[in-house]
């Protein structure tokens, strides 16, 4: 399922951008497409309503929260920070990297990428729109197959080979001159940089200590992506900066800007992910935060089934 929620985003994008080309693709038709989304948003809330919250919330519910406190959480958070701290600041740097390879390659697809197949390819509005949807159809069937592959595969396996195919792609990414060969190479790009993205929900919940299994992927995800949110103003100013020549005249090179950018990036992320820890299969699902005021006499149990070939992290309170 990782890779499939991963890929709400990239099917979102996709929507939009195909209501944005319904309504004529216009400078100013982004305003009708805002409220098409505000609408489809609010009737995804709606339907949201009518399904269950999960077995650990109802479980929680019913017990009425009795041990439950905001300064038991604050303990325990603590806590885990102080043991726990060299794991925190390895998944903000690998959501560093992560975010800036979000930067660099979809939403530089989106939003750079679009300015560059009109600026140096010559592709009108509604055909480098075509590409972009293209491309982000490729990005939804990456992060599902990647994603449901690496339960077998592994994660990190997932992550690298996924990162340096997508290095590997670089020149067919910016070297076409068609809307065809532009939508093709973009399709496979967007297949392993997803693909990449979609190992990460499931891979950042089974590092994170148990009881913060929510927390920690959000927090970590959050750092990353303020750190790395100058990306697209740097690929931007770079571009416009350091101009190249074409077809007689001077134009922004966002060709090799992006394409030395997304090297360095896949090439960073392939050395963390390698590097770092992994524990697919980590059983998570029955510890809560917050009900229990003894933090440090939590201890690391390591659960080995040999049957299955896999490694759980578990968490026992004395």
């Amino acid at each position: 399922m990782s890779g499939i929620l991963q890929q709400g985003y990239s099917f979102g994008y996709v929507c939009a951008a195909c209501a944005n080309l319904g309504v004529g693709g216009s400078t100013e038709s982004w305003k009708i497409t805002f409220w098409i989304a505000a609408g489809l948003s609010i009737a995804v809330g709606l339907i949201r309503i009518a399904f269950p919250e999960s077995q650990q919330f109802r479980d929680r519910k019913a017990a009425g929260h009795k041990s439950a406190s905001g300064a038991v959480f604050w303990k325990e958070s603590k806590a885990m920070l102080a043991s726990q701290w060299k794991l925190c600041v390895y998944a903000i740097i690998l959501m560093t990297w992560f975010n800036f390879y979000f930067e660099y390659s979809p939403h530089t697809s989106q939003d750079s990428y679009t300015t560059f197949m009109r600026t140096q390819k010559g592709l009108d509005n509604h055909d480098a729109s075509i590409a972009s949807i293209l491309m982000k159809t490729g990005a939804c069937v990456g992060g599902t197959i990647i994603g449901y592959f690496s339960q077998w595969f592994g994660r990190r396996r997932a992550m690298v080979c996924a990162a340096l195919m997508s290095a590997l792609l670089i020149p067919a990414w910016i070297m076409p001159t068609t809307m065809g060969g532009l939508s093709a190479s973009g399709f496979m790009m967007q297949f392993f940089v997803q693909g990449a993205w979609g190992v990460i929900p499931i891979h950042l919940n089974e590092l994170s200590p148990p009881a913060f299994r929510s927390s920690f992927p959000g927090l970590t995800y959050q750092l990353g992506n303020m750190i790395s949110s100058p990306s697209a103003q740097i690929v931007n100013a770079l571009a416009e900066g350091l101009p190249i020549r074409l077809r007689g005249k001077e134009v922004s090179s966002y060709g090799p800007v992006m394409g030395i950018a997304t090297a360095i990036i896949a090439l960073g992320i392939a050395f963390t992910v390698a590097v770092g820890p992994e524990k697919r299969g980590s059983h998570f699902e029955h510890h809560v935060i917050g009900q229990s005021t003894d933090f440090e006499n939590v201890k690391e149990v390591h659960d080995v089934d040999v049957e299955k070939g896999s490694v759980s992290d578990m968490k026992e309170v004395k």
